[in-house]
């Protein structure tokens, strides 16, 4: 890779990504869960960009005009978490293109059509003159996009499809699941891991390629879904998948990546199994392995989606570090995520 063709990103996903897997050969067991026979195990760092659905709303904000500071948006009633997917009776995909609409306006009126509590509500908001830009605003902040590092759980060998994360991303400031427009992921050089500490989780800094490997199909409480251009290279062998029923406590290894840009495995024990429901959060892990311990101080954000192997098979991912302990963890069974992926339709 290129640095000089790269951006440099800081890996931090406030949640994580799974990849659809519309064409996997699935099958169901007598309780109707999701069973796929093997699974590449993934373990390699990869860089996400991810566009929305419309534009989530973080808050509003006052607008200067000549006669004093005035806030259409709260005015009209505009709530932060809010999803703008039309104004004006217009469709856009990026923050830009809706401040193009609003300034448009002219100071007239505008219908914004947005998603709230799972429902498509419209509310009218009149925008005002800006003093200093001389532009008309109505007062709102948006965000559009995210970016940032997560790592490949498994990979399709017949159908290269993938997930990752084990995790949903959510935005930071709404902690909204951010619905998903459009993404890509793209191959990513860890140059820097920077330590957790207890109370201060670390995470892996890297560059980001500017070449896609592969696009997003969903994000999920579970992860996001999707599927890659070619088979990434060096990949190990497809494992058998576990089922839920099979999790139990007991020594197992974590594929994961560090900034030697190799997928290793390094030493785990399973602690203790809670319910393998729909949840993220079904059992606790305690990295033994001293080498992981030595250079990233147990789990960093950028881990999240790191496969767990136990007595040959690929029973689940990494998805969340204990802030006040990071050699502990949380992990999701492997099926879990499979299931999410199979609920979910191909576009």
């Amino acid at each position: 890779m290129k640095k000089s063709s790269s951006k440099r990103i800081t890996a931090v996903l406030t949640a994580v990504i799974l990849l659809v897997l519309c064409a996997l050969p699935l099958t169901a067991n007598a309780a109707g869960s999701v069973r796929i026979t093997e699974l590449i195990p993934g373990g390699m760092a990869f860089g996400v960009k991810f566009f929305t659905e419309g534009v989530i709303v973080l808050g509003t904000t006052g607008v200067e005009t000549a006669s004093g500071l005035c806030s259409p948006a709260k005015d009209a009633g505009l709530n932060s978490g809010d999803i703008i997917i039309r104004a004006g009776g217009k469709e856009f995909e990026t923050a830009s293109e809706l401040t193009l609409i609003i300034s448009g306006c002219a100071g007239r009126s505008v219908v914004l059509d947005l998603i709230r509590d799972e429902r498509e509500i419209s509310l009218e908001v009149t925008p005002v003159r800006e003093l200093e830009s001389g532009e008309y605003r109505i007062g709102v902040l948006v965000r559009d996009s995210t970016a940032g590092i997560g790592t490949v759980t498994f990979i399709d060998p017949e159908t290269l499809d993938f997930g990752g994360l084990g995790h949903g991303i959510y935005d930071s400031e709404t902690a909204l699941l951010l619905p998903l427009k459009s993404g890509t992921i793209v191959d990513v050089d860890i140059s820097s891991v920077e330590k957790s500490r207890k109370n201060s989780p670390g995470e892996l800094h890297g560059e980001f390629s500017d070449a896609a490997e592969g696009e997003l199909w969903a994000n999920t409480d579970q992860g996001v879904f999707g599927r890659y251009f070619k088979m990434p290279y060096d990949v190990g062998k497809a494992l058998p998948v576990s089922s839920r029923a099979e999790l139990t406590a007991g020594k197992a290894k974590m594929l994961t990546t560090l900034n030697d840009g190799e997928v290793k495995a390094y030493d785990i024990e399973i602690e203790r199994v809670y319910s393998a429901s729909g949840s993220t959060k079904n059992f606790l892990l305690r990295v033994t392995d001293k080498t992981l311990i030595e250079k990233a101080g147990g789990i960093v954000q950028g881990m999240s989606g790191s496969p767990i192997i136990k007595d040959g098979k690929l029973i689940g991912a990494v998805t969340h570090v204990l802030v006040n302990d990071p050699i502990h963890g949380y992990g999701i069974c492997i099926e879990n995520m499979l299931d999410s992926a199979f609920d979910t339709e191909c576009a």
